[in-house]
């Protein structure tokens, strides 16, 4: 589910080259690695953490048992938003490259709405079932996905016009005018896998699993992306990759294969873009479903976002609840499309892209990466309050060097965020620019806020906050009722 969430071959074919396109900088594979360690590092004190906290709200718990209920409560809502963000800005991507798929295969003119809200149909039915279910049917796809990525990596090493260069891996790569660029389109790519914690409810043996799957998914992540960024320079050759990705986009990837392994596998690739959107819109639909239901489970929010089905166990109003928001936010977009004026020299097929999809999932990332930040501290006053058998470094050291690196990144994002949403360093700011990172961080802030007025108004709900079924009596995700 982690790995599904952060779309191997969707950062491959659609993050990478855009990174390469927009920023001109060489060192994109460096930076897949330095931001795996620094993540690796988050994930030391996040993981510590979860050997003593099993909530379906992850970082909300984490922050309110470490830094209060009021900021728990805040964190909740920027979650919230951030993961909803995520989710639906994807459905952009996902609607045009299903709409040109049908196109391009069989001459049909289909609008993008009309594909997304199909799938809509699919994760929602998904959504209500048990967890399991959805990751039995993401982890075939992403399998296929890793076969691939891994048969364009080879080929591309095999190719290598001007030879296998490792100067892609060096500082002087990456460390030049555009790496903060660089660092928040990269942060993007990871998100998802600092999700294991809210499926810890339903796995067998949290104390365990969580860690496990937050350390593999970071390794797999960075090493991954890192050797399949660097195939991609030696693909197209250095001198070459960043002219080629901004004439090409992610049909670079496609186009490689179709010349150098077959159109058969160019066609199949393309497919698997498709159904990557697909795995990560299931998982972050997921995620969401889960804070419904903790938020509701501790009178947070309505209780009825609590509920769960009898014979699955899954959230199922929470599940709901995020389908009706994705369909609502579609239906807008949908309608606003029809009146749009595309920038200048783009056609106006790319509505969904560079409305929907980039303006949602650059702000679900900063809301992410904000949250890993306050988290990392939120681990230091935690095991200051619980003085439980965790050395140093996992206390304390590890969430220090996390919590600042977090926060570099975290304004790198904001520096740059107008050039996220145009990937032109030269546009200037948009409306949106500032619109949009307003509405993550002042409903946190406002989050702040009803949590305080909780404690005075309704001192048994505030006391449930972040505890989950310990003190709510409330069930755990995954229990037959």
């Amino acid at each position: 589910m982690i790995v599904a969430a952060s779309a191997p071959l969707t950062v491959l074919a659609g993050g990478v080259t855009t990174t390469f396109a927009v920023t001109g900088v060489l060192g994109v594979p460096l930076s897949f690695l330095i931001l795996g360690v620094t993540l690796a590092i988050f994930a030391v004190g996040y993981a510590a953490m979860s050997r003593f906290i099993t909530n379906a709200g992850a970082f909300y718990s984490y922050v309110a048992r470490g830094l209060g209920r009021p900021t728990g409560v805040g964190v909740s809502i920027v979650a919230l938003i951030s993961y909803n963000a995520m989710q639906i800005g994807v459905y952009g991507l996902f609607g045009f490259q299903v709409s040109s798929l049908l196109d391009t295969k069989f001459g049909w003119d289909v609008p993008w709405w009309i594909p997304v809200l199909g799938c809509i149909a699919i994760v929602a039915l998904l959504g209500v079932n048990r967890v399991d279910l959805s990751a039995k049917v993401l982890g075939v796809l992403v399998a296929f996905e890793f076969v691939v990525v891994i048969v364009y990596d080879f080929s591309a090493f095999a190719v290598s016009p001007e030879g296998v260069s490792a100067a892609p891996l060096t500082p002087s790569a990456l460390f030049v005018p555009g790496v903060g660029a660089v660092f928040a389109f990269g942060i993007a790519a990871f998100m998802g896998f600092e999700s294991a914690a809210i499926y810890g409810e339903e796995s067998k043996d949290p104390k365990r699993t969580i860690a496990r799957a937050t350390y593999t998914a970071v390794g797999v992540i960075a090493l991954f992306y890192a050797l399949s960024s660097w195939a991609m320079v030696v693909g197209s050759g250095p001198s070459k990759v960043i002219a080629d990705s901004r004439t090409q986009g992610p049909d670079l990837m496609f186009s490689f294969l179709a010349t150098h392994v077959g159109v058969i596998m160019s066609d199949i690739a393309q497919l698997l873009f498709v159904t990557s959107l697909f795995a990560s819109l299931v998982s972050f639909h997921n995620a969401v479903a889960r804070y419904f239901f903790s938020l509701g489970r501790e009178g947070v929010m309505p209780s009825w976002l609590a509920r769960i089905r009898h014979h699955s166990g899954a959230p199922w109003a929470g599940s709901v609840t995020q389908t009706a928001l994705a369909a609502i936010v579609i239906v807008a977009f949908a309608i606003a499309g029809a009146g749009w004026t595309p920038p200048k020299g783009a056609p106006a097929a790319l509505f969904p892209v560079l409305t929907l999809f980039s303006w949602l999932t650059n702000t679900g990332a900063m809301g992410l990466t904000l949250l890993m930040a306050i988290v990392s501290f939120a681990v230091i006053g935690f095991f200051r309050r619980n003085h439980h058998a965790v050395g140093s470094w996992q206390r304390t050291s590890a969430p220090v060097i996390s919590g600042v690196g977090l926060l570099v990144v975290f304004v790198l994002i904001l520096v740059y965020f107008n050039t996220l949403l145009t990937s032109d360093p030269t546009a200037p700011p948009s409306a949106t620019t500032f619109i949009l990172p307003a509405i993550v961080i002042i409903p946190g802030i406002l989050g702040v806020v009803w949590g305080v007025v909780l404690k005075r108004s309704n001192p048994r709900v505030y006391a449930q906050i972040g505890h989950g079924p310990e003190e709510s009596g409330a069930p755990e995700l995954g229990a037959d009722e």
